[in-house]
């Protein structure tokens, strides 16, 4: 399986190095392959690295406007013209989806991929990595969202939050 993961190339704190360099692992251990950002920096090296570490393929595809950071090694590297022509391929390359934490590109990736699942343009599992709490706000949101009626789709459908890596490779 082609596993896509979301997440920023920052981690400041470096709190999160040790999630990333496991989900990595539980990655390349299960015999799946790692899609991600393509870039060669901070959470997303980690990723790249562990997965690589432990005998997995990595397909990076990242956007021209990035290019410098990307991997130099790869299994696979695709340079798109866009972000917009990247977020479609990492979609059309990938079979699941993980979002860790991250920024606002993270979350631009989380609620295209959403909703292209609402309407049904995808049936891919979507899981949330709740490390922290990082996403308690948004799973409020979700909820309310849903509790609203302005989804035509229960979120629960389209979404599924986890806390550990170990609960994101059981989806």
């Amino acid at each position: 399986m082609n596993i896509c993961v979301f997440l920023s190339a920052y981690d400041e704190s470096g709190r999160l190095a040790p999630y990333v360099e496991e989900l990595g692992n539980l990655i390349a251990k299960g015999g799946h392959t790692l899609v991600w950002g393509g870039s060669n920096r901070g959470l997303m090296k980690i990723l790249a690295d562990s997965a690589e570490g432990a005998g997995g393929k990595i397909i990076g595809i990242t956007a021209e406007l990035f290019k410098d950071y990307a991997r130099e090694k790869s299994h696979e590297m695709t340079i798109a013209k866009t972000v917009s022509e990247r977020k479609a391929l990492m979609l059309a390359r990938s079979d699941a989806f993980i979002i860790l934490s991250g920024g606002l590109g993270t979350l631009d990736e989380l609620t295209e991929i959403m909703e292209s699942k609402k309407i049904h343009l995808h049936e891919k599992p979507i899981i949330i990595l709740n490390l922290d709490g990082f996403y308690d706000g948004l799973k409020m949101q979700l909820e309310r969202i849903d509790q609203d009626g302005f989804s035509p789709r229960p979120i629960p459908e389209l979404v599924r939050f986890v806390e550990t890596p170990k609960e994101a490779m059981q989806c």
